[in-house]
């Protein structure tokens, strides 16, 4: 038996696992969107204390929008990694 043939038997007889490996990358995801957005937040901010010039970029309503969808997206993932963790323990 191949090694594919081999791992692809052991994951269909352990759907768990799959799942579980599934919330891994949504929680991953997730956290690194929040994670980065927080980092550009904060390195806007530094900007805006060393130059005034730049109070505007800042305070922009497309960049709080895009800021907002980011954290909407990593909730998201991270609300899916969740229900994809407690699902996997069902089985």
């Amino acid at each position: 038996m191949h090694a594919l043939q081999a791992a692809w038997m052991h994951y269909l007889s352990n759907p768990s696992l799959v799942l579980n490996g599934l919330a891994l990358f949504y929680a991953l995801a997730g956290s690194w969107l929040w994670i980065a957005t927080q980092l550009r937040s904060s390195r806007a901010q530094v900007r805006m204390a060393t130059s005034p010039a730049s109070v505007e970029t800042l305070s922009s309503t497309a960049t709080q929008r895009v800021n907002r969808l980011f954290y909407a997206v990593g909730g998201a993932c991270l609300g899916l990694a969740l229900l994809l963790s407690l699902l996997a323990n069902r089985f």
